[in-house]
C-alpha cells in the first residue's frame, strides 16, 4: 500500500499522464461531434419559416390552404400578408422571408414562389407541403424558384464547404505558428495571420471559382470574406493559446466546429435547425461567414453589416486578449535589455 502514492506520483510526471487525458478527450471529442452533427442535420425539422402571402388569402378555399399549410409543418409557417407582390419580392431579397403564396381565383389557385437561393432545404420543405395540401384541398398548386441556386452548385453546400476550410485552416495555421514559429512576437503573430489569411482566401476563391467553376463568385467580396473568416480563425485560437497554453484546441474546437458549424446555417437553414442553434450561429464566427458569403453571392444588393460586425467583434477581442496577456502566451522573443 505504500507503494501507491510514489507509483502516483511518478505516473504524474510521466508522458503517461498526458497521452491519457488526451485519449479521454479525443474519445468524449469523436462522440460530440457525431452527435452535434447528426443532432443538427441528419433530421432537418421546420421550426419557424416565414413566408409572405398576396391577394385572395381570405377566401374559404385561400383560408383552408393556408391552414392546411399549417397543419402540415406543424405550425411552422409564420404568414406574413403583404399588398404588393413588389413588397413581397423585396422582403425575399432581405432574406425575411423563404417564399410567397399568391392566392388566386377566390383561393382555387395558388402559386408558390420559392427561393432556393435563401435555403434549398426549405424551398425544398415548402413545395413539398404545398403540392400535398394543394392536392388534399382541391387548390391548383404551381410552383416556381424565383432565386435558384447556380448550375455547379445544385443543393447549395459550396458555400458552407468554402466557409468551412477557411474557418479550420484558419486555426489550424495558428497551431503551425505556435508550433513552428514560436519566436514571433504578438505584433508579429498577427501580421503573419494577416498574411496567410489572405493568401489563404484568394486560394479558396481561386479553387472554387476558377479552377473548379462550381461558384460563380463576387471575387473581391468573396475573397475579403474568405480572409475575414480565416483571421478571425486564427486569432481565435490565439486568444484560446494565451489563456490556456497546450490545452486551446480544446475551446478552439467546441467553438468553432461542434457548435459554430452545425449551427452556421450552411448546410441546413436556420428556419430548420433547432431553435438555440439557428439563434447562437448568428453570433459565431462560421454562421457569420456563411452568412455574409450567401448574401455576396445571391443577394449582392441586400448585405447587411451585422455578419461582417461579429466576425470583426471576434476578431478585436481575440487580439485584444492576446496583446493584454501575450506574457502568457507560449514563445515570443527575449526583449533586449
Amino acid at each position: 500500500m505504500s507503494e501507491t502514492p510514489q507509483q502516483w506520483a511518478r505516473f504524474k510526471e510521466s508522458p503517461f499522464l498526458p497521452a491519457t487525458v488526451l485519449v479521454l478527450i479525443l474519445g468524449a471529442a469523436a462522440g460530440l461531434f457525431a452527435w452535434s452533427y447528426t443532432y443538427a442535420m441528419a433530421d432537418p425539422t421546420p421550426r419557424s419559416v416565414p413566408v409572405a402571402v398576396l391577394g385572395q388569402y381570405e377566401q374559404a378555399r385561400g383560408r383552408a390552404f393556408l391552414d392546411g399549410m399549417e397543419e402540415a409543418l406543424n405550425a411552422s409557417v409564420k404568414v406574413r400578408a403583404y399588398d404588393s407582390a413588389a413588397a413581397a419580392r423585396d422582403a425575399v431579397d432581405e432574406q425575411e422571408m423563404f417564399g410567397i403564396f399568391e392566392v388566386r381565383d377566390d383561393g382555387a389557385a395558388v402559386t408558390l414562389d420559392v427561393s432556393g437561393a435563401s435555403g434549398a432545404s426549405v424551398a425544398e420543405v415548402l413545395s413539398e407541403a404545398a403540392l400535398e395540401v394543394g392536392e388534399r384541398t382541391g387548390v391548383s398548386v404551381t410552383v416556381q424558384d424565383i432565386k435558384p441556386l447556380q448550375p455547379g452548385d445544385p443543393r447549395g453546400l459550396a458555400i458552407f464547404y468554402i466557409s468551412l476550410a477557411a474557418v479550420i485552416i484558419g486555426f489550424v495555421g495558428a497551431i503551425q505558428l505556435s508550433v513552428h514559429a514560436r519566436a514571433l512576437n504578438p505584433l508579429e503573430r498577427i501580421a503573419f495571420t494577416v498574411a496567410y489569411a489572405l493568401l489563404g482566401g484568394f486560394a479558396i476563391a481561386a479553387a472554387v471559382d476558377w479552377l473548379l467553376g462550381a461558384l460563380d463568385l463576387p471575387f473581391l467580396a468573396s475573397w475579403g470574406i474568405l480572409a475575414l473568416t480565416m483571421f478571425t480563425s486564427g486569432m481565435v485560437f490565439t486568444m484560446f493559446n494565451t489563456l490556456m497554453g497546450r490545452w486551446a484546441m480544446l475551446p478552439t474546437w467546441g467553438l468553432m466546429v461542434l457548435l459554430g458549424n452545425p449551427s452556421s446555417g450552411g448546410a441546413v437553414s436556420w428556419p430548420l435547425l433547432p431553435s438555440a442553434l439557428g439563434t447562437i450561429g448568428r453570433w459565431l464566427p462560421p454562421g457569420a461567414s456563411v452568412n455574409a458569403q450567401h448574401t455576396a453571392v445571391y443577394f449582392p444588393g441586400h448585405q447587411h453589416a451585422f455578419p461582417y460586425l461579429v466576425l470583426i467583434g471576434w476578431s478585436v477581442l481575440s487580439c485584444g486578449v492576446f496583446l493584454n496577456w501575450s506574457h502568457r502566451h507560449p514563445g515570443g522573443r527575449d526583449k533586449p535589455e
